[in-house]
């Protein structure tokens, strides 16, 4: 392993890296559900070929052909077992290209997952998997390892100790921006500069994403804020779309005016991402051989940042009813109906004034269950609230919007006045009757629930200032029946460390499952609320048994239901009643309050079990 990458470091001058490998290698023929890291294997010649007009256009560092060659990634294609063992050989394909005066540095992207404190995959997992990366890349002899095309500092600060942990090769760290010059978690581009330089980088920089002309203002806000070295490799500008092909417009001319702006501004390594070709980068190559950075970057002191500062949460007991019983440890009931598959407005406020004359807490509205289309749970809360004046409690899944758009959607919430949410993940749409229906899961509900906990301080997640902060009582789901267990009370544990306020249980059939899931989980700190479900009808046992992900109904409860549904409709709702009233004895020791399912919206059968239970005098 040469020192190349080092001693352009110390040299001061401006150096070129090459262009993008997925465009080249689409053009000649790699269709795009192909592994494009496997053709280190299956089609080296191709590969080395490139990476050889990368070097004859001039440029001074080639990138492997690994960008997606993560563990995580590869096992789309049964190739994780083969990490290492592919990175290497990518780097060796990209080394005999280089020759000896030319530096190879090892690509690496994201994993493609959510880590904490979006995700369930912790750090330490995220940092191991790039470490199997970076195993194979310095084995196969690069100089420099390239991390790019990330938009979570914290899972680039992964790949940055990963690399540290492996090696002492420079690492070039790079984020990417969107058209407002923020990350995807609305990081602006200095506290993006903050974040790399802290983490560790020898070269900080952005690629990807955008074009040229948005780039420079990014960077030329990273370059007012650090003196570690800047890189800047932008797409070809925007692609376009000329008969069903995506078609990057911007000229090797138009990418070499631009690669001497950057010099302006500081910046020492330039280069092209998605769209350029060797083109591009001879264009580049010639426009900066004898250029010197113009730019003296002012380097402010770390002390001289100041985070965004962090607003203690508004108490509990202030945010709303609902949290004032939970916070002084009060019982709670708290009853669920469905919305309509229509826009009646009177299928939600009906039931919804039986409950609150009855005295139940809090109306929860459950979103698009089984992946059915149904009047939203935000807009049938709001109109609750507005027309019944009874406190709503919100599902809120994490299936059909990315984070930007939920963001959005709590921010308009908070808004409108509305404070109690049961954050979920969702069920998947294939559930649901809509076969060609997608599912975005951009972040599931650990993600959520860190979100709205930041909401909750005054900050965005990228630790951008919303003002005052919002004042959510956020509740989280927990299946103690769950086939993994170990898999649930870990997602449980991260679910209550982001900032739950409460938690609410699948429907309890076995209490001594939940019994004993608590205290597998040990001491926590926030109430627990138990699912109910009142069978009405031997099918209602059946449906959540044979059809209900999550749901855990015993085959004696099932047989419980069939046997009196032999008596009639009457019988079976009686029945269920009584199923509902011991599950509630069992577990009331446990669990701080109940949260009962209004079967078909019959609020008179959930109002029964609260006054037959004793936790409603007046249901």
């Amino acid at each position: 392993m040469s020192d190349l990458v080092a001693g352009m470091l110390d040299d001061g001058r401006v150096h070129v890296f090459d262009g993008a490998m997925g465009t080249l290698l689409y053009s000649r023929g790699v269709f795009v559900n192909v592994c494009y890291d496997e053709l280190n294997l299956s089609r080296p010649e191709l590969v080395e070929a490139i990476h050889q007009e990368y070097a004859a256009a001039g440029a001074e560092i080639l990138e492997t052909n690994t960008f997606g060659a993560n563990p995580v990634k590869l096992s789309s294609y049964g190739l994780e077992g083969r990490t290492e063992e592919l990175n290497e050989v990518a780097a060796r394909l990209a080394r005999k290209a280089a020759g000896g005066d030319i530096a190879v540095a090892g690509a690496i992207g994201p994993l493609g997952i959510r880590i904490e404190p979006w995700g369930p995959t912790s750090l330490d997992e995220a940092t191991d998997h790039f470490r199997r990366q970076i195993r194979g890349l310095l084995e196969g002899g690069v100089d420099a390892l390239v991390l790019e095309t990330f938009s979570d500092l914290s899972e680039i600060g992964c790949a940055v100790r990963a690399a540290r942990a492996e090696s002492d090769v420079p690492v070039i760290a790079q984020m990417t921006v969107g058209q407002d010059g923020r990350s995807q978690y609305g990081t602006s581009a200095s506290q993006i500069a903050q974040g790399l330089a802290e983490s560790g980088a020898d070269i900080i920089g952005l690629n990807c994403a955008v074009g040229p002309a948005v780039m420079l203002d990014a960077i030329e806000e990273m370059g007012d804020v650090t003196d570690v070295p800047l890189s800047a490799q932008p797409n070809a500008g925007l692609p376009r779309t000329v008969r069903d092909r995506k078609i990057y417009l911007a000229s090797p001319e138009y990418m070499a005016q631009y690669a001497r702006r950057m010099i302006d501004v500081g910046v020492r390594f330039v280069g092209g991402c998605c769209g350029t070709t060797p083109d591009h980068t001879k264009k580049m190559r010639d426009a900066v051989a004898a250029l010197q950075p113009k730019h003296t970057s002012v380097a402010v002191p770390r002390a001289s940042f100041e985070d965004p500062a962090l607003t203690e949460p508004v108490p509990l007991d202030a945010r709303s009813a609902w949290g004032r019983k939970l916070s002084r440890g009060e019982p709670v009931a708290s009853v669920e109906i469905v919305p309509p598959h229509n826009w009646n407005a009177l299928e939600v406020t009906e039931p919804a004034r039986k409950l609150k004359v009855a005295g139940v807490d809090v109306v929860a509205i459950v979103e698009s269950p089984r992946s059915r289309s149904r009047m939203s749970a935000l807009s049938a809360a709001l109109i609750i609230e507005r027309e019944v004046g009874i406190e709503s409690l919100v599902h809120y899944t994490c299936r059909d919007k990315n984070m930007l758009s939920m963001i959005s959607d709590l921010l308009g919430a908070a808004a409108s006045g509305l404070r109690n949410v049961l954050v979920v993940s969702g069920d998947p749409p294939t559930m649901g009757p809509y076969p060609d229906a997608t599912a975005v899961f951009d972040i599931d509900s650990i993600g959520l629930t860190n979100v709205v906990q930041g909401l909750n301080r005054g900050v965005d997640p990228g630790g951008n200032s919303i003002g005052a902060p919002t004042e959510f009582v956020q509740g989280v789901a927990l299946n103690q029946g769950a086939v993994d267990e170990e898999r649930e009370l870990s997602r449980f544990g991260y679910k209550v460390e982001a900032g739950a306020d409460f938690v609410v249980t699948q429907p309890v059939f076995e209490p001594d499952a939940l019994e004993a899931f608590l205290d597998r989980a040990g001491p926590v700190d926030i109430p627990i609320v138990a699912g109910i479900w009142p069978f009405v009808s031997l099918r209602d046992a059946e449906f959540l048994a044979n059809e209900m992900p999550g749901v855990d109904v015993p085959v004696r409860i099932v047989d419980r239901m069939r046997k009196a549904q032999k008596s009639g409709s009457e019988a079976a709702t009686e029945e269920g009643v009584a199923i509902a009233l011991e599950m509630i004895e069992a577990v009331r020791p446990v669990v701080q309050g109940f949260h009962l399912t209004a079967p078909h919206r019959k609020v008179h059968v959930a109002l029964r079990v609260l006054r037959e239970s004793g936790l409603r005098a007046t249901a």
